[in-house]
């Protein structure tokens, strides 16, 4: 097997391409939109439960629509969807910086979830999974490390240019930035790669391509969904409602954003561990160990009032991020093939989008109710201990049926 390095420098330019689209796609992400919820609440006379649950619509709205866009995917190149997508984006942002009513702020919102969160990310994983075959778990974790960078570097960017030109101006920046970076992107992507260029590290045995119809008859993929949802309901949860937890604890909210700098360490280290994990045996086989540390993570957010948990639960929750990011780009071409991979992932990333939907808007109107929010995220870490329980038993039939040489999905 190549080296580490060795690997990204013969790869840099796809594996660039793709981590730019992850970057750009935080501009969607809750934990960036979360940065305008004071100022937009403020401006629109909203409480923590309406807000959450205009967001939630938004983003239900989104995920409705994702698998009607996955198909394009499977249909032109990489650098074509990774135009419409950029372009569509930075129009979002615009629409953000503009909103004056609440159409409008739930448009705004809408086309951010559909096209950050969404599309964004559905191109740079689809790209990556296709790219590549016998490294394809060190190529998601690299390529996924965008995410983090994104995480860890502009919150503190938003909120410094906010304070020079208010919430709605950073928005515009937003854009400015999606459009600066659209040519570099392209030029990175203009030419696919060839996975069978690749030296294989390993035997890699054959992989029926899966359509949609066939993977949305298989109990086997609903059952792991199952699992994939839960740290993007929980993530997405706590930091869309990141103030009230801090206001709850009487923790500095400087504190807490301290913590992500943590959580971007942690779940990239994780994350390119990972990538070498899987590649040295198989995502199915990892699919137990990413939510053990999601439940001990909801467990000190719900428990511990003490300031150093933010670190603790940020830490944990990095492990968390990291395992799941790249299991999560390796594991379905893996099991389904590559053929109609843009649009089986469609359906994927709309689940996860859906649950990032429940999340703020469920718990938004729980707050609002007076339900405890400890016991909240205490509910969170039990359902992710069942959902590990689950992801153990699929993860034990699936090896199973590899070990006789059966189709994974079909054992």
């Amino acid at each position: 097997m190549q080296s580490f390095s060795t690997f990204v420098v013969n790869n840099v330019r796809w594996l660039s391409g793709a981590f730019l689209l992850t970057l750009v796609s935080s501009f969607g992400q809750t934990f960036f939109i979360a940065l305008s919820n004071g100022g937009i609440r403020e401006t629109f006379g909203l409480s923590h439960g309406e807000f959450g649950g205009l967001y939630m619509l938004a983003t239900l709205l989104s995920a409705a629509t994702l698998p009607f866009l996955g198909r394009p995917l499977d249909r032109y190149s990489t650098v074509t969807m990774a135009i419409a997508t950029m372009l569509m984006l930075a129009c979002a942002s615009i629409a953000m910086g503009f909103a004056g009513s609440l159409p409008t702020l739930l448009l705004a919102l809408y086309l951010l979830r559909l096209f950050g969160q969404g599309m964004m990310t559905q191109t740079a994983l689809t790209a990556t999974g296709r790219w590549f075959a016998a490294n394809r778990g060190r190529a998601v974790s690299v390529v996924t490390l965008g995410f983090h960078v994104g995480g860890a570097l502009l919150p503190f960017l938003f909120v410094l240019v906010a304070g020079l030109v208010g919430w709605r101006g950073s928005w515009f920046v937003c854009a400015a930035f999606i459009l600066v970076a659209l040519p570099l992107v392209c030029a990175l992507v203009w030419k696919e790669r060839n996975p069978q260029s690749e030296a294989q590290p390993r035997a890699q045995r054959a992989v029926k391509h899966w359509t949609r119809a066939e993977v949305l008859r298989d109990p086997t993929f609903y059952a792991i969904c199952l699992g994939v949802l839960a740290p993007a309901f929980v993530g997405t949860t706590i930091f869309f409602h990141q103030v009230y937890l801090t206001e709850l604890r009487s923790w500095p909210l400087q504190l807490f954003a301290s913590g992500f700098a943590v959580l971007s360490a942690t779940t990239m280290a994780f994350a390119l561990l990972a990538g070498w994990l899987v590649d040295r045996f198989s995502a199915v086989q990892l699919l137990p160990l990413f939510l053990l540390p999601l439940a001990l993570a909801c467990f000190a957010a719900a428990y511990l009032t003490a300031p150093f948990a933010i670190f603790v639960f940020m830490a944990l929750l990095g492990i968390s991020y990291g395992f799941s990011s790249t299991l999560e780009g390796a594991m379905w071409p893996e099991i389904y093939g590559t053929a109609h991979l843009g649009a089986i992932r469609s359906v994927v990333v709309a689940v996860m989008v859906l649950a990032s939907a429940m999340g703020p808007g469920i718990t938004g109107y729980l707050i609002d109710a007076g339900v405890d929010y400890s016991l909240q995220l205490a509910l969170m870490g039990v359902y992710s201990l069942a959902a590990a329980f689950l992801m153990w038993r699929v993860s034990r039939r699936l090896t199973r049926g590899l070990s006789r040489g059966w189709n994974l999905s079909s054992s």
